[in-house]
């Protein structure tokens, strides 16, 4: 039986761990590295389809937790699955639920069952585990799933972590068994640890004996900092399989993208592109711009010279400072559209630059642009 969900290497960088990859879904391919924008209930935020397919988006997002909630996976299968609801016709991975368990969620009461919590808005008490969160995402039908797991707190002890991982070995397991439509969706596991080389080890090796059809590497991007991460990914990537997809969950700043693509991470998500449009910033290639500052107010050149999104090529810094004081939506859209426009065009370059071996050129090129060498805030 043919793999719902498979990778190909196609080249090795000569100068780091980069890699060239392209993943084949039920819903189309697409080349690695990649970004992928996130559609937390069913929507990028304030962006239809069209606007996604200019930008050059693959594959996109969708939110277990929140799906579930509202309007509910039922009416998700009713309506023949995610991609028809929401009228996208090419790759979705959701995650499994657990980072918003444990990240929004009141009250958790974790035991083997699953976990027990009070909704983050209404405190209305509900309960996910493995089981539910596979009939979830199966219902859903996306083309990758995430198997359940805990996102730890940073930081936790040695002996909290141990447990943890033992327990989310125990709980990707029963992920696995319960996935139920194993001929149409991919399911990756997700490898925990926190900052610990010796469980991350144990961990990847426990979940590489279960044929999952990728690999996260989950628990970071949650207040660590930068060092501690790329330490985390320099002796966990080297353990995951090279015939399979590798995946940073929760990271989209262009310095933490380049550091992780050098290790040999393939596939990022992050909400930070349509989260800082909303406040009003901009990622450009002149770094982080707050378009409300009052020296935009008379600035009639282009956002950002060097992209072509819808954005940049028919409007300018002084109108959006201008939709964005007047607490305009379509400030927020036209930032949204540039932001991911930035991160997709970025892992394009990427691409680009691991297949001409000139990964560390395009690297110091984009930390010089983005101000990253001066010690600035990678968000």
């Amino acid at each position: 039986m043919a793999k719902p969900v498979t990778y190909e290497l196609i080249k090795e960088s000569k100068e780091c761990a980069a890699r060239l990859g392209r993943i084949t879904t039920p819903h189309g391919s697409f080349e690695t590295p990649v970004f992928m924008a996130v559609g937390t209930q069913g929507t990028v935020k304030t962006l239809v389809k069209e606007e996604l397919e200019a930008i050059g988006s693959e594959i996109i997002l969708g939110n277990t937790y929140h799906l579930w909630n509202q309007p509910g996976h039922d009416i998700v299968k009713e309506a023949g699955g995610l991609h028809k609801f929401m009228n996208w016709d090419r790759s979705i991975l959701t995650d499994c639920g657990g980072f918003q368990v444990f990240s929004l969620a009141k009250l958790r009461d974790i035991k083997e069952e699953g976990v027990t919590f009070k909704h983050h808005a209404s405190g209305a008490k509900l309960f996910l585990s493995p089981e539910k969160s596979m009939e979830i995402q199966n219902a859903l039908g996306s083309d990758i799933m995430m198997a359940f797991d805990e996102c730890p707190p940073y930081p936790s002890t040695y002996e909290y972590m141990k447990n943890s991982v033992e327990r989310t070995i125990r709980w990707e397991k029963r992920s696995f068994d319960a996935h139920q439509n194993k001929d149409t969706q991919g399911l990756f596991g997700i490898v925990q640890g926190g900052e610990f080389e010796d469980l991350r080890k144990h961990c990847a090796e426990e979940l590489l004996k279960i044929d999952f059809a990728g690999y996260a590497i989950g628990g970071l991007s949650v207040g660590e900092p930068k060092e501690v991460q790329n330490n985390v990914l320099s002796f966990t990537v080297p353990l995951l399989p090279k015939d399979k997809p590798r995946y940073l969950m929760g990271v989209g700043s262009p310095g933490m993208i380049l550091d992780a693509v050098e290790r040999g991470v393939d596939m990022f998500d992050c909400v930070l592109p349509t989260r800082i449009a909303r406040h009003g910033t901009a990622m450009t290639h002149k770094g982080r711009i707050l378009i409300k500052n009052k020296q935009y107010e008379r600035d009639f050149s282009k956002l950002d010279e060097k992209c072509n999104c819808y954005c940049c090529k028919n409007y300018t810094k002084a109108y959006l400072h201008h939709l964005i004081k007047a607490n305009e939506m379509l400030g927020y859209r036209l930032l949204s559209i540039h932001n991911i426009q930035y991160l997709v065009d970025l892992t394009k370059d990427i691409r680009e630059a691991i297949k001409e071996d000139k990964f560390y050129e395009l690297k110091e090129k984009v930390y010089e642009e983005y101000g990253l060498n001066n010690n600035e805030k990678d968000f």
